[in-house]
């Protein structure tokens, strides 16, 4: 199985992480109050997007209530909001809303995942627990035709550098530092005529988009950036 529909099935089915498997399933059992009448996916969360997107967005992990809730990544919860509101104000969603995994939603040229695929107690994976995730993002990666990656936090950009190194990816020494608006140009050692362009741009988590940390406008930048770098357009 090579394909990322195969893929994305083995992903929902992993439960390598005990401490990751029995929050996830406790949070779907008990709930949130406002959600007491729906059905929470409480398992790992796949990539969403299509097959061929050259444009991938690297996240943290799932939100106990969004995507352990709805089963699709940064749906139902503020971070989204954020999000699927900027990629459609820049032409890469059909929507500027995600709501749940039928709501119609449809990403053009982009893929969005994480290095983590569990909801995390207080949204802080352990190391073990990104390093065992960390096979799925590469190969989702090796399947992906990737041209440029949009990384939203820290977390994210010290998960994908080894993942990217790995796979034959020429990544700096010292590895470059993550910022908001940071570009990094990576050469291919197998196809050094096909670089890989990474982008940070501060997560869109509520810490950082209630105090103005981040901007809508700010993310909006980012991913125009990244959607000319990926030959999407500008």
């Amino acid at each position: 199985m090579s394909d990322l529909a195969s893929l994305d099935l083995r992903v929902t089915e992993c439960r390598a992480c005990p401490r990751l498997v029995a929050w996830r399933e406790e949070v779907a059992r008990v709930k949130r109050a406002a959600f007491a009448d729906q059905t929470y996916w409480g398992r790992p969360v796949p990539g969403f997007g299509p097959a061929d997107a050259p444009l991938a967005i690297v996240g943290l992990a799932p939100a106990a209530h969004g995507a352990n809730r709805t089963g699709r990544m940064f749906t139902g919860d503020r971070s989204g909001d954020v999000l699927y509101a900027a990629l459609h104000a820049v032409g890469l969603a059909s929507q500027p809303t995600s709501t749940h995994a039928g709501d119609g939603l449809e990403l053009y040229g982009v893929r969005i995942t994480a290095p983590v695929r569990c909801a995390p107690p207080a949204n802080k994976p352990t190391p073990a627990e990104r390093d065992n995730c960390r096979p799925w993002l590469a190969e989702e990666l090796s399947l992906l035709p990737v041209r440029a990656i949009v990384v939203l936090g820290a977390f994210g950009w010290q998960a994908l550098l080894p993942v990217l190194a790995a796979a034959g990816w020429s990544v700096p020494t010292p590895r470059p530092r993550f910022g908001h608006g940071v570009e990094v140009t990576l050469e291919g050692r197998h196809q050094p005529d096909r670089p890989l362009h990474l982008l940070g741009c501060y997560h869109v988590s509520q810490q950082n988009t209630f105090t103005g940390k981040l901007t809508p406008a700010m993310v909006e930048t980012v991913l125009s950036r990244a959607k000319e770098l990926a030959g999407l357009g500008s």
